[in-house]
């Protein structure tokens, strides 16, 4: 006979206690494999894939896209015996299994901490009712209620990233995939005008009030996680942020000779990858950037490496991922380490442990064409540096006003652990490294 289990919304990282349903890979009837992905979730943290830990027949779906579960609960229902194969072929042990629930802990997926939920066999939807024994059925789950707020288009993030880059608008179309999923083939109709746009959605759908011309879309997500991180930095660490503004010429020179070196052959070597260099030699000399301020114990930690995160603006808003030991890594290596990182949080494919325990974060503002600005301190950290952007400006070399390659970095560091001297020498330090790569080896 049919044995139904529930699999429950895992914990895909620690504290985490709620995530949005993105997209459901399967439906109702389809047969899944062991580990097979079967949802697309979005955490405070990043968007994340789930696997099923049973082979089966997958009978119900629990929740609807762009509903937010909280972790533990169950979000579909599959049946691990659709052959009936495990049944006992003795009739007598078979009716006593039956007279009582048969509970089973599923063991938590391997590097989740969801907690173990218990399920139970129920009888096959339409079969005959038994007789009056006790009831083995899994309690159905309340049906899903339409999301709260604002219209989720649903779409992988390389679709989102497709229709940005062509300008296209997802909220505008309505997806041929099953489920109402956007893909990469209705975003390129919609770019060369095949097909007509759909109609806004309805008010209750999509927060949108004609009468004000307004739309409301709910926080969630990366975009709430990174808005209580925000607030909670910018309150309790005393934010202190220093500018400099240094010629560039010798780097960006020193970089095209790179680019026709056999070494750096396909190495995509940028500013960011200097600044980051120049970021984990200068925490040599100033060990106290990279420490961290502990509240509870009144203790300053100092790290003996840099985890040092890179801010990455995505579909789903702004993430920081780390490199792990940033500071034992040559050029080349931190270059393509941060190439990987930097398209992986562009896919949206960045996964939760990835944004953890980073000691330092540099943010490239620069992309943007912006000049300047006051980043401010993730927390657990003390110190984070802001690139902008490189311009052609007149510069006195020599004692003669020459055209230059000129940007600024500005430092935001936490008072607490980071005096004014301290955060002036490490600033000093990563612009004369930025200005003459050079200069590293007096390091």
């Amino acid at each position: 006979m049919p044995e139904y289990k529930q699999f429950p919304l895992a914990d895909t990282a620690e504290g985490l206690t709620e995530a949005d349903i993105i997209a459901w890979q399967v439906k109702p009837g389809d047969t899944v494999t062991v580990n097979q992905i079967v949802v697309e979730v979005e955490t405070a943290k990043a968007a994340v894939e789930l696997p099923i830990p049973w082979a089966g027949v997958i009978t119900e779906l629990l929740v609807e896209p762009g509903q937010t579960v909280e972790v533990g609960a169950p979000i579909l229902t599959i049946d691990v015996d659709p052959g009936g194969k495990a049944a006992p072929s003795a009739p007598a042990p078979a009716a006593a299994k039956e007279e009582e629930p048969a509970e089973e802990e599923m063991k938590p997926l391997v590097g989740y901490g969801s907690k173990a939920v218990v399920t139970q066999r129920r009888a096959r939807k339409g079969a005959a009712p038994a007789a009056p024994a006790p009831a083995v059925a899994v309690t159905p789950a309340p049906a899903p209620s339409k999301p709260k707020g604002g219209y989720v288009p649903l779409a992988k993030p390389p679709v989102r990233k497709l229709a940005k880059d062509l300008g296209v608008d997802l909220h505008a179309l309505t997806g041929t995939a099953d489920g109402g999923v956007i893909t990469r083939d209705d975003v390129h109709a919609a770019a060369n005008g095949s097909v007509a746009p759909a109609a806004i959605p309805s008010t209750v759908d999509s927060g949108y009030d004609p009468a004000t011309r307004e739309r409301r879309v709910p926080v969630k997500g990366v975009r709430k996680a990174t808005a209580a991180a925000m607030v909670q930095s910018a309150y309790t660490a005393p934010h202190v942020t220093e500018f400099l503004t240094i010629d560039v010429t010798p780097m960006i020179e020193f970089r095209e000779k790179l680019k026709k070196s056999r070494e750096f052959a396909g190495v995509k070597v940028t500013p960011l990858t200097f600044a980051a260099k120049a970021v984990c030699l200068a925490a040599k000399r100033t060990p106290d950037v990279n420490a961290v301020w502990d509240e509870a114990a009144q203790e300053i930690v100092y790290k003996d490496y840099v985890h040092l995160g890179i801010a990455a603006a995505t579909p789903r808003g702004l993430v920081v991922p780390k490199v792990r030991d940033a500071d034992s890594l040559s050029l080349k290596d931190l270059a393509a380490a941060i190439s990987e990182l930097t398209d992986v949080a562009r896919q949206g494919k960045t996964t939760p442990a990835a944004m953890l325990h980073g000691t330092f974060t540099i943010s490239n503002i620069g992309v943007f064409g912006i000049d300047t600005g006051t980043p401010i301190i993730n927390p657990g950290e003390s110190a984070i540096l802001a690139l902008g952007a490189i311009k052609d400006t007149p510069w006195v070399v020599d004692g003669e006003i020459k055209v230059r390659k000129v940007m600024q970095l500005s430092l935001s560091f936490d008072h607490r652990v980071v005096d004014g001297q301290q955060g002036s020498e490490f600033l000093a330090d990563v612009g004369a490294l930025m200005a003459d790569p050079a200069v590293a080896i007096t390091y």
